[in-house]
């Protein structure tokens, strides 16, 4: 799963685009809100999520990734 968006939280400052390695996020210049552009692509690395000042990215570990880490999901 690609980091999830909170458009409720998120104000369109457009931070999130800038530290992704692989550019999985975009602005979209019409809604003036980041958008997943490439989910597939996502390494999980938390850049997005840790320069968001509004805390509005949320990254969701596949559940293998979680299990071969030896973490439970619950």
């Amino acid at each position: 799963m690609p980091p999830v968006i909170d458009r409720g939280l998120c104000v369109g400052c457009g931070i999130c685009e800038d530290p992704c390695p692989l550019d999985v996020i975009y602005m979209d210049e019409e809604a003036k809100k980041p958008c997943i552009k490439y989910p597939e692509e996502c390494w999980y690395c938390g850049s997005c999520r840790q320069d968001c000042s509004e805390g509005a990215i949320q990254i969701q570990f596949p559940l293998q990734m979680l299990l071969s880490a030896g973490l439970a999901p619950y």
